[in-house]
């Protein structure tokens, strides 16, 4: 379920917004608009890194959310790339451990793997996780 609820941009600029309430699936399309920006910005070599991350995030909100609603939030840097993705659910998140034969739970631990920085910033309305790639 893809349901988005503002507006596509008319041309692709240095960042782009977009509302979504996400399902099991809804990483693949949000995967597929990130690279867009990513051809567009001649960032190609980010690709597999921030398409990583963004999957993670999306897949934290389908589980973690109760209305599955979320913001994306694809701003193009001096430095890189920053990709945040605001939902209405408060509470901490963390990059844990886990045990090894865990189901889930590495999320997290992947995004700092992947990226160059992450970070989690409370809101009024939730919070907001956000990653960052170095070109």
């Amino acid at each position: 379920m893809n349901h988005v609820i503002e507006p596509p941009p008319a041309e692709i600029g240095a960042n782009y917004r977009m509302g979504f309430t996400v399902g099991e699936h809804s990483a693949r399309h949000m995967r597929r608009l990130l690279r867009s920006f990513l051809a567009h910005w001649q960032l190609h070599h980010l690709t597999d890194a921030a398409e990583l991350a963004l999957t993670e995030l999306v897949a934290n909100v389908v589980r973690h959310v109760p209305d599955r609603r979320c913001a994306v939030i694809v701003l193009r840097e001096p430095y890189g790339l920053r990709v945040e993705v605001a939902d209405g659910a408060p509470g901490a998140v963390a990059a844990k451990g886990g045990d090894p034969l865990d189901d889930g739970g590495r999320g997290l631990l992947l995004v700092e793997g992947v990226t160059d920085r992450w970070g989690v910033e409370e809101t009024a309305e939730g919070k907001r996780v956000w990653f960052e790639c170095d070109a």
